[in-house]
């Protein structure tokens, strides 16, 4: 039950939802282009990302200096269900 509430709490956010629904349709987005389309500044874009990160809804990627999201391809209970409808 863990699992399921931890991805239920990093969700339960318009922004995350939002930075969700940006990764399913682009998979790979660096921090500054999620905040441009987000409309938030870069530091409040990292620290959902960081929650996001956390619950291992998201992966990240170091290429080069920009650091570059992209949702699991296999999510956790709930995450799953929730991201299949944005």
């Amino acid at each position: 039950m863990n699992d399921l509430e931890k991805s239920i709490k990093a969700l339960a956010n318009r922004r995350r939802l939002a930075i969700a629904r940006l990764l399913k349709k682009s998979s790979d987005l660096t921090v500054g282009e999620l905040a441009e389309n987000i409309k938030l500044s870069f530091k409040s874009t990292s620290r959902h990302l960081s929650v996001l990160y956390a619950a291992e809804i998201i992966g990240r990627d170091q290429k080069g200096l920009e650091m570059h999201y992209y949702l699991h391809k296999i999510q956790k209970p709930g995450a799953k269900e929730i991201i299949s409808i944005l």
